[in-house]
């Protein structure tokens, strides 16, 4: 972005436009504030602002020659008061492709007299129920209304539609305006909520009361300055054991759980040391089964021999 300067304003475009008016052409220069205006000497017809930041559309000096205002592609979503003061001649106001919400925000319009042009398309109002008449019936000078010439029918429309103690009340429903920001107002909301509680100030005063040495006021001081309050100290003493007996718990369950570990590995062990006589019984078994198939076998042997020999 780039600050609306004296500077700018000087190496700015300058020229004579189609229409042999005096032009100021600042366009795209990503403007966020009107501003420094005075260094244009009144000296334009016509200043171009298109294509910029600005979002609210004040900041002028007194400008008596400038008859037409093209600020369209900006991020404008209020109006300023008393237009018709700095700009006593504006004719032509473009508001193209902007953010105007409500058709209350078009009400600082009314005041200008001498506008005989206005556009507003692409802009969130345009929108809004009875939009055309209301911006007829607030600028009933106008003629050229979104770049369509303002018919006689559309007059005597927003004429009866706005007449009476009725139509002077629709207008009043229909015409919101954008809530606005005001800059420090939920700063100066929260500095107010910040200070101390009545409970803390009470518990300051009986700290303060029953101080018996200027080494406790001192004491008492530097508490305040560390943003201590003294009469909280007896608060949180049963906080503190609370916190010991959460530590003492969560050592008793500590504890248990290496107990139930130790006692799970225990019996794995004893699991796996019954397995292990479970094959040594096995293993004796099968020797001997063995051992019976050997004695068997020479049992057969040794009657086989003698047959043998006599034969």
């Amino acid at each position: 972005m780039v600050k609306l300067s004296a500077e700018l304003i000087e190496q700015a475009a300058q020229y004579t436009n189609p229409v042999r008016d005096r032009e100021l052409d600042l366009r795209g220069y990503k403007i966020p504030v009107l501003e420094n205006l005075g260094a244009t000497l009144d000296q334009f017809d016509t200043i171009d602002f298109s294509d910029n930041e600005i979002r609210k559309l004040d900041g002028f000096p007194l400008l008596k020659r400038l008859k037409t205002l093209l600020m369209n592609n900006n991020r404008i979503c209020r109006i300023g008061e008393g237009l018709e003061h700095s700009l006593p001649s504006l004719k032509e106001l473009v508001l193209t492709n902007n953010n105007i919400q409500e058709l209350g925000d078009l009400d600082p319009l009314a005041s200008i007299k001498t506008l005989t042009l206005l556009s507003l398309l692409r802009n969130p109002v345009t929108n809004k129920r009875h939009y055309r008449l209301y911006v007829i019936n607030k600028i009933p000078q106008i003629r050229v209304l979104d770049f369509q010439k303002v018919k006689l029918k559309e007059r005597q429309e927003a004429e009866k539609m706005f007449k009476g103690k009725r139509g002077a009340q629709l207008a009043k429903d229909i015409a919101k305006r954008t809530k606005t920001f005001t800059p420090g107002a939920m700063l100066q909301a929260e500095k107010k909520k910040a200070g101390p509680s009545p409970a803390d100030v009470e518990a300051i005063k009986n700290a303060i009361a029953n101080a018996t040495s200027l080494a406790e006021v001192e004491r008492l001081k530097g508490l305040l300055q560390a943003g201590q309050i003294p009469g909280r100290d007896i608060k949180q003493g049963p906080s503190g054991v609370e916190e010991e007996e959460e530590e003492e718990n969560e050592e008793e369950v500590a504890q248990a759980e290496t107990v139930v570990h130790m006692e799970e590995e225990a019996a794995s062990g004893e699991m796996a040391d019954g397995r292990e006589e479970e094959e040594e019984e096995r293993g004796e078994e099968e020797d001997e089964e063995e051992e019976d198939d050997e004695e068997e076998d020479e049992e057969e042997e040794m009657e086989d021999t003698p047959v043998n020999g006599s034969a």
